[in-house]
């Protein structure tokens, strides 16, 4: 395969979302930081959060985002976790996310009293070398065609490397 091609992890987020104020929210933070390693962020509710009985702006959830090194370590930990994969969960542009509805399910993880019971998301984002184009400050550009992960590409990348299957 020609360097170029090479489909490579960009950055992987990962999600706690508490839904409630207070208490639960630093759970989240602790869980974040205990998973990653990094520093968590609180989440803010949005405008949709009105159909749920919140008000927007009110701090529900925490998250991080990992890149390098240290995401690919973070999904070769958490991989073993996923049995399967749906093909609806990958975006049509190579990105894919995935829930673990308890944190114990990761093998190396302990439960902590202190955390409860919490599921998490992760969102993996795919790139191939040249995607900076876009994303640079003085002319940025768009990705050909060609030069785009598509979801096929995106799923062998996951079987090979991770060797999770990729259901329908």
């Amino acid at each position: 395969m020609a360097e170029m091609k090479k489909v490579q992890i960009g950055k992987v987020v990962v999600n706690v979302g508490s839904g409630q104020v207070g208490q639960e929210v630093e759970k989240a933070v602790q869980l974040v930081e205990k998973l990653t390693g990094s520093n968590a962020v609180k989440t803010e509710s949005g405008e949709n959060a009105k159909t749920f009985g919140l008000r927007s702006g009110l701090k529900i959830g925490a998250a991080t985002t990992i890149r390098g090194e240290q995401a690919i370590e973070f999904l070769e930990k958490v991989m073993p976790a996923v049995e399967q994969i749906k093909d609806s969960q990958f975006d049509g542009n190579g990105n894919f996310s995935f829930g673990i509805s308890e944190y114990i399910d990761v093998p190396g993880i302990d439960y902590d009293a202190d955390i409860g019971m919490m599921g998490f998301e992760v969102t993996v984002t795919l790139e191939r070398p040249g995607y900076r184009l876009k994303k640079r400050d003085y002319k940025p550009s768009e990705i050909g065609e060609d030069h785009r992960i598509s979801d096929e590409e995106a799923m062998d990348f996951v079987e090979d490397r991770f060797d999770v299957e990729v259901t329908q």
